[in-house]
């Protein structure tokens, strides 16, 4: 029943992989491909770690994969965060059919609030 569970995880892994390799290349600007790109660590590389935990159980290898797990998780979060915000403020803007920008309007408040 684990190898079956273990199966049904890997596959959801590389699933959701491919899918942000796609999003990579298809998506029009870089903070739609720094979300493509979160999505796929957070859900398809803990999904294939996930599954090394149920084909070797909590052994050695077990242990690590759980360890990588909560680190990607928060780590791929802190980081693409930080790209984000860094290329707004650098001036990267929005691809051509982006309707809203919501930061914008957040980043005129804080600087009326600094002057």
């Amino acid at each position: 029943m684990s190898s079956i569970i273990g199966i049904v995880l890997l596959s959801t892994g590389f699933i959701f992989n491919l899918i942000g390799c796609i999003g990579l290349i298809r998506f029009p600007d870089v903070y739609n491909r720094l979300q493509a790109a979160t999505k796929c660590v957070t859900l398809g590389t803990c999904s294939i770690l996930l599954s090394l935990v149920f084909f070797f159980g909590i052994s050695e290898i077990g242990i690590k994969a759980i360890v990588a797990i909560s680190l990607l998780f928060l780590s791929a979060m802190v980081g693409a965060h930080a790209l984000s915000r860094g290329t707004y403020i650098f001036g990267v803007g929005l691809g051509g059919k982006s309707v809203i920008d919501d930061y914008k309007d957040q980043v005129e408040k804080e600087d009326t609030k600094e002057q």
